[in-house]
Parts: C-alpha cells; sequence; structure tokens
C-alpha cells in the first residue's frame, strides 16, 4: 500500500523501528489506544510461505471444538500459542486508520513524537508446525451414507426427493476437515469416493460387488478381452444392465487402468491385484470371522477370473493369520480401517496382538506419513524391538 505523502515521517510508528541502525535506541510510549487488543496475535511463518499468506492463499480449518489448523493449497500445519518472558512491544504503522488523528493530537499537545508508540504487549506468539492431514473424519462423515442400489433406483424415478442427510459436497468437507485442498483430493481418491449429483459418496461394498460381477459376466458372455475393454461399449451394456453411467464408470476406473488417453478412444485394462484384493475382501465379509485357509483359499479362487492372481502375498495389510493346532485361520484385518494418528495406529495394533514379527507389522504402518518423523524414527518412539541375533526377524512389542 503506498503511503500518503504527509505521512513519510517515521516518527511514531512501525517505520520508525524499522529504520533504526544497529546499536542506536529509540524511545517509546503508550500509544494513545494501548490497550489488550485480542484481535492482534503475532504469527510466526517460514519465509516460504508469506507469498501464500500476502496473496490470501491460507485458511484457518476446524469446527468449533477442533484445535486449529492453517492450511495452504498443499499441507496442514498444527497452530500453537508459545509464550515468552520476554516484552514483545507492538508498534502499528503510522498510517494505519486513526493513527494519523492521534498523533496530530498529541502533537498539538506538545507531545514528543520522537518516540515509537506501543499499542500492545504481546505475551507469545502464533508458530505452525507442519502435520499430517487429519483425514480420519472423512470416512466417517461419508460413511454415513453410502450410495447403493436404493440411490440408483432413486434416479429413475423423476422428481422423487433426495433425502440430503448424512450427504457431502465438497464446500462441506471443507469446512469439516483438517486437510488441505490437495490432500482432501487424495483422501477422497484413497478411498474411491467420487461425486454424483453434487455429493462425494462411497459406493456400497454390495452394489460395487453386483457391479463388479455384471461386468465380468459380460465380458465372458459378450466375449470381451479383459486386458481391453472398450469404455463405451462396456458403459453402455450396463447401463442398460439398470447400472447409472457415472457409477459403472466409477468401478471401471476403481478396478481397472486406462490404457488411452486424449483424442483416442478410451481403453481399459483390469487390474488383477485390484479385482483379487475385492474377491477376497467378498470372502472374507461373508464369513464373519475366522476362516480355515484351506477353506478361503478354495472359496477366493472360485471368485477370482482364471488367470489372476491369488497369492497371499498381494493381501498384505487386508488380512491377519493365526496358526491353531495343525490349523492355519484366516481373518480380515485392514490397514485402510486403521486411524492415521500414529499413537492411536501402534495402540491398536498391540491390543490386536502384544507381539509383532516385521513381516506382519510393515503392511500396517508403512502408509503412515508424519512430517519430520522417519518410520525408523516411529518404531524408535512406539516399540521396542527385540533380536536375538543378527541373523532372526525382529519382534516388536509396545514401548
Amino acid at each position: 500500500m503506498e503511503m500518503e505523502k504527509h505521512l513519510n515521517c517515521s516518527r511514531g510508528g512501525a517505520e520508525s523501528v524499522l529504520g533504526l541502525k544497529p546499536s542506536s535506541s529509540l524511545s517509546i510510549a503508550y500509544h494513545p489506544e494501548y490497550g489488550p487488543h485480542n484481535d492482534i496475535v503475532l504469527l510466526e511463518l517460514d519465509e516460504k510461505l508469506l507469498p501464500d499468506v500476502f496473496n490470501q492463499r491460507v485458511f484457518i480449518r476446524g469446527q468449533p471444538d477442533d484445535d486449529a489448523v492453517l492450511c495452504t493449497q498443499s499441507k496442514t500445519y498444527a497452530v500453537k500459542f508459545v509464550g515468552t518472558s520476554n516484552s514483545v512491544c507492538l508498534v502499528p504503522p503510522s498510517n494505519q486508520s486513526g493513527m494519523r488523528r492521534k498523533l496530530q493530537d498529541h502533537e498539538e499537545n506538545g507531545c514528543d513524537l520522537e518516540r515509537a508508540s506501543v499499542i500492545k504487549l504481546a505475551p507469545g506468539s502464533m508458530e505452525i508446525v507442519e502435520i499430517a492431514p487429519r483425514l480420519d473424519k472423512l470416512k466417517s462423515l461419508l460413511s454415513q451414507a453410502p450410495y447403493g442400489i436404493e440411490d440408483a433406483s432413486e434416479m429413475e424415478v423423476e422428481g422423487l426427493g433426495r433425502d440430503e442427510k448424512g450427504l457431502y459436497k465438497w464446500g462441506d468437507l471443507v469446512n469439516e476437515i483438517q486437510a488441505s485442498d490437495e490432500e482432501l483430493k487424495s483422501g477422497l481418491q484413497s478411498l474411491s469416493a467420487f461425486e454424483i449429483d453434487g455429493y462425494w459418496r462411497l459406493l456400497d461394498e454390495t452394489y460395487m460387488d453386483m457391479i463388479l460381477k455384471m461386468l465380468l459376466h459380460n465380458c465372458v458372455l459378450l466375449d470381451w478381452t479383459l486386458n481391453a475393454l472398450d469404455e463405451d461399449e462396456v458403459l453402455g451394456v450396463l447401463e442398460s444392465d439398470g447400472f447409472p453411467r457415472k457409477v459403472a464408470h466409477h468401478c471401471l476406473s476403481v478396478y481397472g487402468d486406462k490404457l488411452q488417453e486424449g483424442g483416442c478412444k478410451p481403453f481399459w485394462k483390469l487390474n488383477d491385484k485390484r479385482v483379487s484384493v475385492h474377491f477376497a475382501r467378498s470372502v472374507l465379509r461373508e464369513a464373519e470371522g475366522n476362516m480355515k485357509m484351506e477353506r478361503f483359499l478354495d472359496e477366493w479362487r472360485r471368485k477370482v477370473p482364471i488367470g489372476m492372481e491369488t497369492s497371499l502375498e498381494i493381501l498384505e495389510g487386508e488380512i491377519l493369520t493365526e496358526k491353531i493346532g495343525i490349523e492355519i485361520w484366516i481373518r480380515a484385518f485392514r490397514a485402510s480401517s486403521l486411524p492415521s494418528a500414529a499413537a492411536d495406529r501402534f495402540s491398536i495394533l498391540f491390543k490386536e496382538r502384544p507381539r509383532w514379527d516385521w513381516k506382519d507389522l510393515q503392511p500396517y504402518i508403512r502408509d503412515l506419513n508424519i512430517p519430520g518423523v522417519s518410520l525408523e524414527g516411529l518404531l524408535l518412539k512406539y516399540t521396542r524391538r527385540v533380536q536375538s541375533s543378527s541373523h532372526e526377524e525382529p519382534v516388536f512389542t509396545a514401548r
């Protein structure tokens, strides 16, 4: 902002402090409006964040009961108050609204303007520390009303009123979730959420299973190649089977990889691992508990299309196995269902098992992303490592 010409004198304002030379001094005095001014706080920032602040590209996010966070377009920062025992004097600029009139009044009364006018003593400042986005609430919100067959039926009935309870638009999520826009988009992608009718939804697992099974059925019936699915043909057939086109496209994007972009005709290749994992989850969901390994493998292989992989290695972070007597049992235990906060994550893991072999533990912590802290640092903080010899695999217990 350009200063008014008749205020180019630095007396009394922040300019008088900024213009001080090393080893020089300046008297200070109470500003005519000196007081607590609780609406003014100091914020200490890394220099690289200044462009975002000056161009109004930062946001404070959180509900009234949350600890506030500051978000840029791509990162999230915790905001913490740090007190100081020193007196930090805040001196407003001399061209601040109302400052000129107050100083003129004091000048007329013979006051010495060769002083910096202190408007407030700050007891400390706010500092920001980069943190992982708080995305756990996102899945909780979207799980309130997953998109299912009832929603698809409503779309076919014109004029039917929509119950918006438990539904969230982008603006609603921004207000609720403490994460930057980029981190929120990434969180939605990791949950396989999609936008339909302006709302972000999760697809009901049973309904998704129906669509995928129908897609695979049509592949056999119409002799489609799983490695080269014509998008328009697939979506057209699924739509004729009663599935909304946008929902069918979402299913294709979850379980397939697009082969061609741009002006070329779009084709898709089904992803073997994602399809196989889907059916493994389906088998375990129907079992509602532990299954004998032999039975699980038999049912899993019957569901998965011929030629797709069904090795246990692709189920890392999806299952836990346990040997009871001579039998091996398996059950669902998904890393994606665990909290993103490290302390909460390790607490649940050690309630599940008091001792973890590294090969079993690693799939459940490798996605932890705590800025400034490595995975080794997290292990040191939350676990005790036991290793009888360098030739044996380490075992981890709670610290």
